[in-house]
């Protein structure tokens, strides 16, 4: 079976957060399922540079204002069509932003463009092979299911990594899409007076999936609907949640090259190298209480106002921790003072790095993830791998991926990490008290290390469960 999948952002060539690294690893998974996987994505100058010269597949001699191609490559056992728009994407900053961080005034065109070339390779192929499903990732390729509908008919999925991003647009772009005036319609991209792209995706998919079955049911609600809970559940029927892996691969403690000291779960004890590197590069003094860590984009929804302004209490513990990420200037703001309250206690690294990301999972003894809400959340899933022990919001991915270390599991030995109410510092603070309790006991802590790292966390479920509703989508053929 042949599919092509459109992304904004593929690891290892773009990434901006969890999206590029369920893209990047999702076709390997697909594969074993006898699944052809071609992801489609725009030309960014880091994505061109590493493609090379390569001889356009496809030639376009106008798109959205300029003669743009379709290049075919295979980059990191990747197999891309890579959109290469220079009018579009030969510029500088991100993905979405320009270098100062505000989003380019043109992304409704730049992420048009994209999905109707995503069409036009349902509609002709590339290279004699054509796809027979179209899978869309998020409101930048979520027009793609609106060209499929009014243009071939080839079916559609779309997956919704975070319902928060829409692609909400002025309504004076709808003229230049290149879609039928009856697409500007509440039964259609109309968004309220205005164009939606996943609000698009969403009401053309043939089906629509999310990141896992807690936040398929969440988002039916008004509290975690975004505005679309209505279509949502107007849709139900087509709804699936399916829960994300990670590449076991790339995220293997055995044989990771950026830690201090590989290990397996038989040989914890080897972490605390590892738990000395991070000590030495956050400048943080050894010592007898767990050292925790947070790794994530420093903002609302990622609830590190919550921890921020708890972190004196989380000290008075007897805690330590480490922080690695960026994004609201305040919060930054916050957690730098809460380093330089407690030197020694407090380490933070303002960024992004992909390298301590491994080292912090592999040296840290718990990560902390008190989303407000989090569809699937990747970070959780990386710490069971390594031993490094979950504090997460009951929400989302998070409730469907950590069991929490309540008596009865840990009894049973089958906890993993603790759950704590999303939303409030309180239960936060609730929920460290009983992590310091269960790391004063050092053979329910190692045995719940172990029980995460056995924990299934591949895409091999996953991938099968994909593999399914893609056959059945396939069949049904035309929406």
């Amino acid at each position: 079976m042949k599919v092509l999948a459109v992304a904004s952002e593929i690891y290892p060539l773009v990434k901006t957060g969890g999206l590029a690294d369920v893209v990047g690893a999702l076709p390997a998974a697909l594969a074993g399922e006898g699944v052809d996987v071609r992801t489609m994505l725009p030309g960014y100058p880091a994505v061109m540079k590493a493609v090379g010269r390569k001889k356009p597949a496809v030639r376009i001699e106008d798109l959205f204002g300029g003669k743009v191609s379709i290049v075919a490559a295979t980059v990191e056992e990747l197999d891309l069509l890579i959109l290469d728009a220079p009018h579009l994407y030969r510029r500088d900053g991100g993905p979405y932003a320009d270098a100062a961080g505000s989003d380019h005034a043109d992304n409704w065109r730049r992420f048009a463009a994209l999905a109707r070339a995503a069409a036009m390779v349902a509609e002709n192929g590339v290279g004699g092979w054509r796809p027979d499903l179209v899978h869309a990732h998020d409101w930048q390729a979520a027009l793609t299911p609106a060209y499929l509908r009014h243009g071939p008919g080839a079916p559609s999925v779309m997956t919704i990594h975070n319902l928060a991003f829409q692609g909400r647009f002025d309504a004076a772009v709808f003229s230049e899409l290149g879609l039928p005036d009856e697409a500007m319609h509440v039964d259609g991209v109309e968004y309220y007076g205005g164009v939606g792209f996943l609000k698009a995706g969403l009401h053309y998919a043939n089906a629509i999936t999310t990141v896992s079955p807690t936040y398929a049911q969440e988002i039916r609600t008004p509290d975690f609907g975004m505005g679309l809970d209505g279509l949502v559940n107007r849709r139900a029927a087509d709804l699936t949640g399916i829960v994300n892996g990670i590449d076991i691969d790339v995220w293997n403690p055995a044989t990771d090259p950026h830690l201090a000291a590989t290990y397996s779960a038989a040989s914890l004890k080897a972490r605390s190298r590892n738990r000395a590197a991070v000590e030495a590069r956050l400048a943080i003094e050894p010592s007898e209480g767990p050292l925790l860590c947070v790794v994530s984009r420093l903002t609302w929804q990622k609830g590190m106002d919550l921890l921020a302004d708890r972190i004196d209490e989380l000290v008075g513990l007897g805690a330590r921790l480490a922080v690695l990420g960026s994004g609201d200037t305040a919060l930054e703001g916050a957690l730098l003072a809460a380093a330089s309250r407690h030197r020694g206690r407090v380490g933070v690294v303002i960024g992004y790095d992909e390298k301590l990301s491994h080292l912090m999972q592999g040296g840290c003894d718990a990560i902390l993830i008190p989303s407000r809400f989090e569809p699937c959340g990747l970070t959780q899933l990386y710490g069971l791998r390594y031993g490094c022990v979950p504090v997460v919001a009951r929400t989302g991915g998070l409730a469907d991926t950590v069991i929490d270390a309540n008596e009865a599991a840990i009894s049973a030995g089958v906890a993993t990490g603790f759950q704590h109410e999303p939303g409030s510092a309180d239960a936060l603070i609730r929920a460290l008290e009983r992590v310091m309790r269960a790391w004063r006991s050092p053979h329910v802590w190692s045995a719940m290390q172990k029980q995460g790292m056995r924990a299934d966390v591949s895409w091999a479920r996953s991938a099968r469960a994909y593999a399914e509703l893609f056959r059945t989508i396939a069949e049904k053929g035309r929406p």
